[in-house]
């Protein structure tokens, strides 16, 4: 398996559990908030919800970089 796949299986089941956890996390979270795009608003989210997922997102996008330190 290369390791292309292999990093991308990891990222996957990672970001996918920690997704998992977020939703059991924030089943009693009370304060919401909206998030202001360019020209209208979101409904509103839990601030729970809206940092952990830019969390993973983050995560899922960070690792596609590939940093050659030689």
């Amino acid at each position: 398996m290369s390791l292309f796949i292999k990093k991308l299986l990891f990222t996957a089941i990672f970001n996918s559990c920690l997704f998992a956890l977020l939703f059991i996390g924030i089943q009693n979270s009370s304060n919401k908030s909206k998030v202001n795009l360019f020209t209208s608003e979101s409904i509103e989210l839990p601030i729970s919800f809206l940092v952990g997922s830019s969390f993973i997102l983050g995560s899922i996008f960070g690792s596609f970089f590939v940093f050659n330190n030689e």
